[in-house]
């Protein structure tokens, strides 16, 4: 099986390709000439994964899927959420997401935090959503090199590491997009 995954995010699709089994190869939005930037302009993250699959099914005609994820701080009334990725601006940096985190938590007890991924899966002209959540907090510094995006200053409920700090295996196993990958190939297997 082939399915486009709405993603040139390489980090996104390599974690995404080491969950599924051999049988379901992945093509990113590159493989499929799909080169402009997908609009994320909902204001959920259901919302922006309903978009970004319902734009590659629509104008290129693929089964897909696509996801978004935010990470939601409790004590930030679940900021930065939606907008996870945009955080300290629209240079989608890493780095100045965290650091703007960090300063806005600078003052605060409650770290408690967790991420949500959900995945739209358009196929055979049906839509199916899954979700993952993995449940944590935000650490007082980062650690780790491993991971992306806010990989290390999240430790998983459980964990004395951060994802950055975790391997691939172990990382795919707990997390929220591990969960909501496991509910797509799940789905896969009982409908194939």
């Amino acid at each position: 099986m082939q399915l486009v995954f709405a993603s040139n995010n390489k980090n996104k699709i390599l974690e995404i390709q080491s969950i599924l089994p051999a049988s379901i190869k992945i093509l990113s939005l590159e493989d499929i000439g799909c080169l402009e930037e997908i609009p994320e302009t909902a204001d959920t993250i259901e919302g922006n994964a309903i978009l970004k699959a319902n734009y590659v099914t629509r104008n290129y005609g693929h089964d897909c899927f696509a996801d978004d994820t935010g990470l939601e701080v409790a004590a930030l009334n679940g900021e930065p959420g939606v907008y996870s990725a945009r955080y300290a601006g629209e240079q989608r940096n890493a780095d100045d997401n965290m650091d703007k985190l960090l300063k806005a938590l600078s003052n605060k007890n409650n770290r408690n935090a967790q991420f949500k991924t959900v995945i739209a899966l358009n196929i055979k002209g049906k839509q199916e959503l899954f979700t993952g959540v993995a449940k944590g907090e935000i650490t007082l510094e980062k650690t780790g090199n491993k991971g992306f995006g806010y990989d290390p200053i999240f430790q998983p409920l459980g964990y004395k590491k951060t994802f950055a700090e975790l391997s691939l295996e172990i990382k795919n196993e707990i997390s929220h997009r591990g969960k909501a990958t496991q509910q797509l190939i799940n789905f896969l297997r009982k409908s194939s």
